[in-house]
């Protein structure tokens, strides 16, 4: 009788979710390998997860003023990428490999990262426009739409996430089609050393940090000591929190079969 770990439990749970995910292959007139017909009809995207399964865990809503305070950052790495460009151009300094990612910010990325903070404050922290909508509300093109969220999510002042959803259709099989990508404005720590210093973030007081660590020591003394069902019933919610909890349950179940028979088993 096997006896299995709770990160191995999470392995197989996360297995069984990334086996929910459509196959990758490309549609036939997107050019499929196989020359076979596409089983869901229309191409999903890699690395894409189910709508509605991870959305709890991945917005945040934003404290009061910190939308604005992001902006008003970008802009600055704006000007800052510029100054940057210029003394590149002149010879007078070598770009690091972040120097290299912020020349390359746009007046459009920053028009983009405008509106999905906008999103951000109006919807708390909810944000999943699409193209079309980002296109129509910056009067920007698509093509220069998907080049800005790039951007900003190699710089660092986004987050994204791919999603797709299932569909009813007829004939066997599931069928999957992509939806609107999930957003979440981030401050990227390589952008601070060329801002002014009144727009860095304040440090944490030592105080702070102390209680910080404490709690940290505390949550993960309480995580200890609970069974594996527990365990991921506290800290993973949605589908994968109920799928971890069964599957806690069934390692908590063997791990007091073998506390019970001492004795090891013969195969």
């Amino acid at each position: 009788m096997a006896v299995f770990t709770l990160g191995q439990a999470t392995a197989q749970a996360l297995g069984a979710v990334a086996g929910r995910q459509p196959p990758r292959r490309p549609s036939p007139g997107l050019g499929a390998r196989s020359g076979g017909p596409h089983r869901t009809g229309a191409p999903v995207l890699r690395d894409s997860i189910e709508a509605g399964t991870f959305e709890t865990l991945f917005f945040t809503v934003p404290a009061k003023g910190e939308t604005d305070t992001l902006l008003r950052i970008a802009r600055r790495t704006l000007d800052a990428g510029r100054q940057l460009r210029r003394e590149a151009r002149a010879g007078d300094r070598i770009l690091s490999a972040a120097e290299r990612r912020i020349i390359l910010l746009t007046a459009a990325a920053v028009r983009v990262y405008e509106e999905i903070l906008t999103l951000a404050r109006l919807n708390k922290g909810r944000v999943f426009p699409s193209y079309d909508y980002l296109s129509k509300a910056t009067s920007l093109g698509r093509a220069t739409i998907a080049r800005a969220l790039h951007i900003l999510e190699d710089i660092g002042f986004l987050v994204r996430q791919r999603r797709f959803k299932r569909v009813e259709a007829e004939g066997p099989g599931p069928r999957y089609r992509q939806t609107s990508n999930v957003y979440r404005p981030t401050l990227p720590q390589r952008v601070l050393a060329y801002l002014p210093r009144w727009m860095r973030p304040a440090p944490t007081p030592d105080d702070v940090v102390q209680q910080q660590a404490d709690r940290i020591d505390d949550t993960a003394a309480m995580l200890s000591g609970l069974s594996c069902r527990d365990l991921a019933t506290v800290t993973v919610g949605g589908q994968l929190g109920k799928m971890l909890a069964k599957l806690g349950a069934g390692v908590d179940r063997i791990e007091r079969e073998s506390q019970i028979q001492s004795q090891p088993l013969q195969s």
